[in-house]
């Protein structure tokens, strides 16, 4: 006999429908499988076949072949165990159903036939309420994440036995509530605040504006001098993620399988990443055997920090020029090309100076012209000039540091950012692929970023005094449209220019 059940797969972040078919004829026993599975998926026959015997069930002593359709997509992960055994025992009439088709079925097998957790569950139930199915079979593991997708039944079941009574309705599994509400309303509390922080309040607020646009940003000074310290409690002055935001971080996480077992199963903050200098280019950016996303996509929606920039492998940085551009990675192999999105702000850290000290006003330098430029010649052109705001962060004197008075907190900050942000929502709301000031292009910037005479004249000056190209010019721009949102104005005053300008401005 042949029975057919619905299963799903991961393609980058997106979710697929596959077709679980199996055919038990007769003829000597064998058990094959068909429809390009790798290792995981072939040994899936052992797990399956221990778990029928140890679930109670008769495992048919025929031939025995699967096939997973479409069968040119390759099929990777242990998530296809349950959707074969249910197959096997349907096709030998052991599981009789007539709602087996309304159910897509999905996960990992014990050989004492209990049911596993599998990663990419978001993408796949997302993909099922797209389809319009009845809901979804999941490991009970799974049972949070798949909960924050609404108007689908989510059944969580915890072995082989349960699945096949829920299917010949001998026995019935509320579907879990969905809280997305909850979910939004419990974000992770983040500890560090700028109130911990002294003086430095030009960086503060080149950090504001950066959050208020998603602008990247370069800081640039002597070690100790706070530039971690600042770029860690950035997350605490970005908005809070929307419902649409979250769930495109947590497909990235499910699929990486970096999902923390929050309570919830939905990413409610704002991702912070930051990477040792070690890593490698498939680590920073995606990719592998069987693409998975990188750091620039796990910052999707967040920060991606960058610490002491100069020490990471040249060819690994200059991987960061696509997605800093286009807002997404891609991966092509022989076989396939996927897409891992990476919008996301950059913040990098560097010394001045091997040494660290050049310029400081309590250290003396001890390196030569030559070292230094060697030093600062680690990192290309063509990237630093994808940085919007370059940041001198000095060392703090003593009478800011000893001062007993806490600065402003991250939630007051955090308030102008939002507004700022809620400026710029109104007015790319058009726009599908548009959040913030950052990421307009050309046009957006010819129609939003209209100086007048004097602003004008004050930019044509600095292009020409400072040798800026053509992308920092529209770089300025960009940044001038940020600070005239903080300050509610709907015109780009010539201020909002001269801040912008300034920085630019890195020191030789």
């Amino acid at each position: 006999m042949i029975s057919k059940v619905l299963s799903g797969a991961v393609e980058g972040v997106e979710g697929l429908i596959v077709e679980v078919e199996v055919d038990i004829a007769k003829g000597l026993p064998a058990f094959s499988m068909v429809g390009l599975p790798e290792v995981a998926v072939r040994e899936s026959k052992d797990r399956v076949k221990a778990a029928i015997k140890n679930s109670g069930y008769t495992f048919p002593n025929r031939r025995i072949t699967v096939n997973l359709a479409p069968a040119d997509l390759r099929k990777a992960g242990t998530g296809f165990d349950l959707p074969i055994a249910i197959g096997l025992l349907a096709a030998s009439d052991i599981c009789k159903s007539d709602t087996l088709l309304k159910y897509l079925i999905i996960g990992e097998l014990s050989l004492d036939g209990s049911v596993k957790p599998v990663t990419g569950i978001l993408p796949i139930v997302l993909f099922a309420l797209e389809k319009g199915l009845a809901g979804v079979i999941l490991p009970a593991a799974n049972v949070q994440e798949g909960s924050v997708v609404d108007n689908l039944d989510i059944i969580g079941v915890n072995n082989l036995y349960q699945v096949v009574e829920f299917l010949a309705g001998k026995t019935s599994i509320q579907p879990a509530e969905c809280r997305v509400g909850e979910s939004l309303s419990a974000s992770d509390i983040i500890g560090d605040d700028f109130s911990e922080v002294k003086g430095q309040e030009h960086v503060k607020r080149a950090l504001e504006i950066a959050a208020a646009g998603g602008h990247n940003v370069l800081l640039e000074g002597a070690p100790g001098a706070g530039k971690t310290m600042l770029a860690r409690r950035v997350p605490t002055i970005l908005p809070d993620l929307t419902f649409a935001e979250a769930l495109e971080v947590t497909k990235i996480y499910s699929v990486s399988g970096k999902l923390s077992d929050n309570g919830h199963g939905l990413v409610t903050s704002r991702p912070f990443r930051a990477p040792h200098h070690t890593i490698s280019d498939a680590g920073l950016i995606g990719g592998g055997q069987y693409p998975k996303p990188g750091e620039v996509s796990l910052s999707h929606n967040g920060v991606l920090f960058l610490d002491e920039l100069t020490e990471f492998r040249r060819h690994v940085l200059e991987g960061l020029r696509q997605p800093l551009e286009d807002g997404e990675v891609t991966i092509s192999r022989a076989v396939s090309s996927m897409r891992f999105p990476a919008r996301f702000m950059l913040i990098a850290a560097m010394n001045p100076c091997p040494c660290g000290y050049y310029g400081d006003s309590f250290h003396e330098c001890t390196c030569s012209a030559v070292q230094i430029q060697r030093y600062k010649n680690k990192i290309s052109g063509p990237l630093l000039d994808r940085f919007d705001i370059y940041v001198p962060v000095a060392s703090v004197p003593f009478r800011d540091l000893s001062q007993k008075s806490d600065a402003e907190a991250s939630v007051h900050i955090q308030d102008r950012v939002s507004r700022s942000r809620k400026i710029q929502t109104e007015r790319f709301s058009r726009s599908k692929k548009i959040f913030c000031n950052n990421q307009m292009s050309s046009r957006h910037i010819q129609k939003y970023c209209e100086l007048d005479s004097a602003s004008n004249g004050l930019l044509e000056n600095a292009v020409h005094s400072l040798g800026l190209s053509a992308r920092a010019f529209n770089r300025i721009k960009k940044i001038a449209r940020t600070i005239a949102d903080m300050a509610n104005s709907k015109e780009i005053q010539a201020e909002h220019v001269a801040e912008a300008v300034q920085y630019r401005r890195r020191k030789a």
